[in-house]
């Protein structure tokens, strides 16, 4: 039972910012988003790596860092347009550059900047404030804004706590589900992690061996939308080697509004480990580098999981529905060939060595994965498959995250065979619905001939 009040402010979210083809406006229809997703998803791999929408943020946190008179914003905001302008045609498909868009836009209005004026060059980016201290214990934060803002505190007396969920992306890159199934997928490219109503996620994975279809993370957008008076719409924006401690806008909490403090970007490590904690939807991110790669983990209650946008089926989101069946890779009948072969590794397309037997990736990975389950597993296929001993410590994140985020530690690890039953389960369903599908087209055979005659 949800609370009256939650209800109602989460029904009049309205996101700022699109992604896809979903939107506010009309509702194409299945072919028409069939033909828009697939030039978008074809061109979205060749111009997310050249995108440089980061350094344009970066320059305008610079030039914006002191306050000063309100021309020189004016002045750093339309150098940081004439900057996001130069990378349209590299970022047309990047979150952080439509979100950037829209910054600009809100931010020009609420300052009566003008458009047309002097611009000027940024300066040397400052470095990044200390990190803030600890987030107050939950019940010391009533002063943080109102009830709605509190994920639990705004659920009605008497009802059982929500069931939280998680979902983890790591490695090369295995994924776990919010219903706990787990995959190794191919997806190079950008690929939603997430989208509902509060929040929308994108990884991009690039190739981690050339000649190899081994991909890792070496990209991550998040966009937390608006929410009444909890928090403003906020991008956080990671890729290799870049792994900020604030928001794109360089805030570490939602904004101006009263709740503003129930959305917060922690650093726990400078360059390695962020948690973002959105209170308000009850929600914990983690996000890892990893050598030169990102990891990525959530803790989400199943509300808002499953708070899909009218008109919006989700089938593309990884952590709702898992990787393509055209984009998966069975990784038991890879190791099986190596254990088989017994001899130094091979990438997954059959050429090249990478340092690695069998054997001796195994004893790696048992170092920090004494538990022979599908995280162990997906250790020793990431060293077989690329020979980057970083993902040894990738797979072992994934699963200390999993122990802090997951709900349910009888569900910690997922063996092979829960895999199997679980992929079976899936095979029953689609036979089922083929055998109904074409049951019904029996009887509408049998129809027609009998009006016929």
């Amino acid at each position: 039972m949800q609370s009256p009040s939650l209800t109602r402010e989460r029904s009049e979210v309205r996101p700022r910012a699109g992604w896809m083809v979903m939107g506010e406006r009309g509702r194409p229809s299945a072919l028409e988003v069939c033909r828009v997703l697939a030039v978008f998803l074809s061109l979205l791999p060749s111009v997310s790596l050249q995108c440089k929408i980061l350094k344009c943020n970066s320059e305008f946190w610079a030039s914006t860092s002191n306050s000063g008179p309100e021309e020189e914003f004016c002045t750093a905001l339309r150098t940081y347009n004439s900057c996001v302008r130069r990378t349209a045609r590299t970022c047309r498909g990047d979150l952080a550059y439509h979100s950037a868009q829209h910054g600009i836009e809100d931010l020009m209005s609420q300052h009566n900047c003008s458009k047309e004026g002097p611009t000027s060059q940024p300066r040397a980016r400052t470095p990044l404030p200390p990190p803030p201290p600890p987030l107050l214990p939950d019940s010391q934060e009533h002063s943080d804004g109102p009830e709605v803002c509190h994920y639990e505190r705004s659920l009605p007396r008497n009802t059982s706590p929500p069931n939280y969920t998680h979902c983890g992306f790591f490695g090369d890159p295995h994924l776990r589900t919010f219903g706990d199934d787990f995959q190794t997928c191919r997806v190079e490219g950008a690929w939603p992690l997430i989208h509902n109503k509060y929040l929308s996620v994108q990884v991009t994975n690039t190739p981690v061996v050339p000649g190899s279809l081994a991909t890792a993370t070496s990209k991550l957008t998040i966009i937390f939308k608006n929410f009444q008076e909890c928090v403003d719409q906020k991008t956080y924006h990671a890729e290799t080697d870049e792994l900020p401690a604030a928001f794109a806008d360089g805030s570490k909490n939602g904004g101006d509004r009263h709740g503003a403090n129930t959305l917060r970007v922690v650093e726990k490590v400078p360059g390695q480990h962020v948690e973002i904690q959105a209170r308000y939807i009850g929600t914990t991110i983690v996000v890892r580098q990893v050598g030169r790669y990102l990891t990525f983990a959530v803790r989400m209650p199943e509300e808002v999981v499953n708070s899909v946008e009218e008109g919006d089926n989700q089938d593309l989101y990884l952590c709702l529905h898992g990787c393509p069946v055209n984009q998966r890779i069975d990784f038991s009948n890879f190791r099986a060939r190596a254990a088989e072969a017994h001899s130094v590794s091979r990438t997954r397309s059959g050429t090249g060595t990478h340092g690695f037997t069998y054997q001796s990736a195994k004893a790696k990975c048992k170092e920090r994965l004494p538990v022979e389950d599908l995280y162990f597993q997906s250790c020793v296929f990431d060293l077989l498959s690329s020979g980057d001993i970083n993902f040894t410590m990738a797979a072992y994140y994934a699963f200390e995250d999993v122990k802090m985020l997951h709900s349910n530690s009888k569900r910690y690890h997922i063996f092979e065979k829960d895999a199997f039953m679980s992929n079976a389960a899936q095979r029953g369903k689609d036979l089922l619905s083929l055998f109904l599908f074409n049951f019904l087209a029996v009887l509408l055979w049998i129809e027609c001939c009998t009006v016929l005659l």
